[in-house]
Parts: C-alpha cells; structure tokens; sequence
C-alpha cells in the first residue's frame, strides 16, 4: 500500500450526459483537489454512454494514476463500463487489473472516494468509500462499518480503557460543515495519528461530516483517543472555530 499522503488512484465517471459527468467531477474535484477526475459522459454529442469514451477516459488515468475507480450512474452506463473492462482484458495490458467498477452512488461516491484517493487510499480503500457512501445513505443509517473512505480510523466508539480526550467547539460563523469545510476537516485529521470524532461522526468521512448538518453557530464535541489525541482535540477546535474555507 503506498503511503498515507500520496495520490495513486483516479477516478472515470461516466454519466449518460457529458454535464451531470463534468459537474460530479468539479464537486470531486474542489474536494479532492490532487485526485484525477475525468468525466467520461454524453454519446455522440447527445444523451447515452459511448465505451470508446470510456476506455479513453480510463487509459488516460492510467497513464498517470496506478489504479482507477469508474463509477457510473444509470444501466447503460454500467454495461458501457463493464464493456470498456473486457476490451482492456482482451488487449492483455494488464489495465484491467488496475480498474474496480463498484455498485455506489454516483456523486455521493464520487465525493467519497475522491476524499479517500486524497488521503492515499489504495484501489481497494477508494472502491470501499464509494460503496461505503451507498451504505450510509440506506434507509436503515449510516453503516457500521463504512466510514466513507478506507484509511486506518474506523468509526466505531472508543474503547472504554483508551484514555479520551474531549472538548467542545463552536463553528465559526458562516462555515458549517458542508462539502468543502467537511473535506478540508476529513483531509486535515486523516493526517493525525490519533482517531478522532466530530459530534459522534468520523472526522476523516467527509460524508459523515456532512451528514451532521451542522451550520455556522453550532456547538459539537471533538473527542480522540491514541497517539497524539490531546494535540488532535486542539487542532481541531481551532479549524472549528476558525475559518474552514481557508484551512
């Protein structure tokens, strides 16, 4: 596995228009701004799914990435995905190999797997934070087991004999947690040795973050545990209580 920190794995999605591919793409992307994300939408300049747009798309992250997510939005979009696998196994490149197609939601897994690709995560953990993001929005909440990326937290509760450290926050007018204040947040403390929770929600799930719906003026508690965790719970008060948008 390549270390926490560096971008090996891209992103192809591939939407039956060429707009709803771009636009998942620029969220992903203001999330994730190291990831590559290439759109791979429209066909023949209309509505529909085009396997040549999609194999170009995928060789071209693989010119550059180890391995690539595609996530696809409607049937057709997931035949021209699964297409464009069989002709790269045909070529014998080996890119195949290099390439997961998961059953995830398109932009939900998009933003999910783009943060966890940001944070270093292999081809398996950025293919499980995509369907992880399907996972918490079932009917039945958040799962237990996805956290919305693949890193080393997990966001389960903190063992009873691990010393916890807590404190509460204020968030800065203005910036509550959504899409780009919660990636900033995720990206920062996944580079924190110690596990950390923002209102019961894993700091490095930028969805679960999200998924809060905490707003400017809102007080949340941050606690942690592990190496670090006191330094960890400091931290992310000031990013809290400070202005998100500019880190």
């Amino acid at each position: 596995m390549a270390d926490r920190g560096e971008v090996t794995v891209g992103l192809v999605l591939v939407s039956h228009a060429a707009a709803a591919a771009e636009g998942a793409a620029q969220i992903a992307r203001q999330m994730a701004p190291d990831v590559l994300v290439l759109p791979a939408g429209g066909a023949h300049g209309g509505i529909g799914t085009d396997v040549d747009v999609v194999v170009e798309a995928i060789g071209s992250a693989l010119e550059t990435v180890a391995g690539v997510v595609v996530l696809t939005d409607l049937g057709s979009a997931v035949m021209s995905a699964e297409t464009a696998l069989e002709l790269l196994e045909a070529e014998s490149t080996g890119g195949a190999d290099a390439v997961r197609v998961p059953s995830a939601p398109f932009v939900e897994g998009a933003v999910a797997a783009a943060v966890e690709a940001q944070q270093g995560g292999d081809l398996a953990a950025v293919e499980r934070a995509a369907v992880g993001a399907g996972r918490m929005f079932a009917p039945e909440g958040p799962a237990s087991d996805a956290r919305g990326d693949g890193g080393p937290q997990t966001p389960s509760a903190v063992a009873p004999e691990a010393e916890v450290h807590r404190a509460r926050a204020v968030l800065a007018p203005g910036v509550g947690l959504h899409a780009r204040p919660a990636a900033l947040l995720a990206r920062a403390v996944a580079e924190m040795p110690a596990t950390v929770r923002v209102g019961g929600a894993n700091a490095t799930s930028v969805l679960e973050l999200m998924a809060l719906g905490a707003s400017g003026g809102a007080e949340v508690e941050v606690e942690a545990s592990g190496d670090g965790a006191a330094e960890a719970v400091a931290e992310v008060v000031r990013l809290l209580e400070g202005d998100l948008e500019q880190g």
